[in-house]
């Protein structure tokens, strides 16, 4: 007989604050955000570290969030910040106006790397079915796994929770379900450092009560819908006729609302995946204009298309679509591509084709945001007509252009031709 599918859901707990309090321990129990760029005060805070142990630096010392300006959104807050109202993904400023007590500290991504790598190493000694879908969340399959079907699947959940805290120091949360829909609704269900095992007939119990927007896949916009229409829950949409949400939502949003709302997911635990795309963006400290601020902008223009080159080059890939991505000073965003006949990882080609973008796109206000995008990926070694001697050579080339920006971004700005806007 065939066991029961049992899929885990697991979330790290405040992944990025949660590293940051490993290194200063003195900060738990207090609000911390972590986000925006390395600023001055994390700077003097850094060069004092040498001299003493971070462990000891005082509480006093470090920068708080009434002291932040900038453009900056908060990444993740630890579970203190979160009871003023800070979430990830919220304007730091803003945050500051909840919290100015808050202490505030940048990201770092090494160490952020690091840990990621660790838990998930840790979990492949035990589970080897791992679906990785970010620095700080996974789905394992614990469907043959020993202990995968032991208490709904909590016995196997508490030996990983248990691993990671060993070999990383931090918590996790994890959901236990028949698939990886209500599996992330479960890892919710229970933080910080919780299991929650959810079954079928636990459905009208614990998952209908819950509001639409805890489906992943139905966001603000499909939730405002929802509720003009009177469905706020899950069991409300779940008593929804199939071809009303059809005629509502479209034939197939429709139809896998109905779906979920029946916690219906037949989608299997994928060990490994190619990238649809890749992409570097950057947010401004202040906004620029496209003519005033045009030296700036072609320099930052040039780097990230040649961190995009090095990026595709790196993992072994070239891309047949390059496109560019702006925010503006009122939020709105604007995106253009653009397909060449042939694939390409070499940067010089990367900014050639995403300035011609630049020049469908209005550039009459102020830029919050610009970033650069290559899609229609393939690897370069299936490619035909990128032998392993031109792939080398390209490498080689974004790796120098790349070089030639961090050291004189000016002259780099201007190598490009004349129908660049900046």
């Amino acid at each position: 007989m065939r066991p029961l599918r049992r899929i885990a859901h697991l979330d790290m707990d405040a992944f990025f604050a949660s590293i940051e309090l490993l290194r200063y321990p003195q900060l738990k129990g207090l609000p911390v955000v972590i986000g925006g760029g390395r600023r001055k005060a994390d700077e003097a805070l850094l060069a004092a570290q040498p001299a003493r142990d971070p462990r000891f630096i005082p509480v006093a010392d470090f920068p708080l969030l009434k002291d932040y300006v900038g453009r900056g959104v908060i990444t993740t807050a630890t579970y203190a910040a979160r009871q003023f109202g800070i979430g990830s993904a919220m304007g730091m400023m803003k945050a500051a106006r909840l919290c100015p007590q808050a202490i505030v500290l940048p990201v770092d991504f090494d160490e952020v790397r690091k840990y990621s790598r660790l838990f998930k190493s840790t979990i492949l000694e035990i589970a080897p079915l791992m679906e990785d879908r970010g620095v700080d969340e996974v789905y394992i399959d614990f469907t043959d796994v020993p202990g995968g079907q032991r208490e709904g699947g909590r016995v196997l959940a508490r030996l990983i929770q248990k691993a990671i805290t060993e070999a990383t120091g931090l918590t996790c949360s994890v959901g236990v379900a028949p698939n990886k829909l209500l599996a992330k609704m479960a890892s919710e269900f229970n933080k910080p450092n919780g299991i929650s095992i959810v079954h079928e007939e636990d459905l009208q119990g614990k998952i209908w009560p819950l509001t639409c927007r805890k489906i992943n896949g139905i966001g603000p916009k499909a939730d405002e819908k929802l509720a003009t229409l009177g469905i706020q829950t899950i069991g409300e949409l779940a008593a929804q006729d199939p071809s009303f949400l059809i005629a509502k939502f479209g034939k197939a949003t429709g139809a896998w609302m109905h779906e979920v709302a029946w916690g219906r997911d037949d989608r299997p635990v994928v060990t490994s995946s190619e990238p649809v795309s890749m992409s570097r963006e950057t947010t401004f400290e202040r906004d620029l204009h496209a003519v005033r601020d045009k030296a700036a902008l072609g320099a930052i223009f040039t780097e990230l298309c040649n961190k995009l080159a090095m990026d595709l080059a790196r993992k072994g890939y070239a891309a047949k679509t390059i496109g560019i991505k702006l925010r503006y000073d009122d939020f709105r965003i604007a995106t253009r591509d653009q397909t060449l006949d042939g694939y390409t990882m070499d940067a010089k080609t990367i900014r050639q084709v995403a300035g011609q973008c630049l020049k469908r796109i209005p550039l009459d206000k102020k830029l919050r945001l610009l970033g650069v995008r290559a899609a229609t990926l393939e690897k370069s070694e299936h490619l035909s007509k990128i032998s392993e001697k031109d792939t080398f050579q390209l490498s080689n080339r974004a790796a120098d252009q790349a070089n030639n920006a961090q050291a004189a971004p000016e002259r780099v700005a201007n190598e490009s031709p004349g129908d660049q806007l900046f």
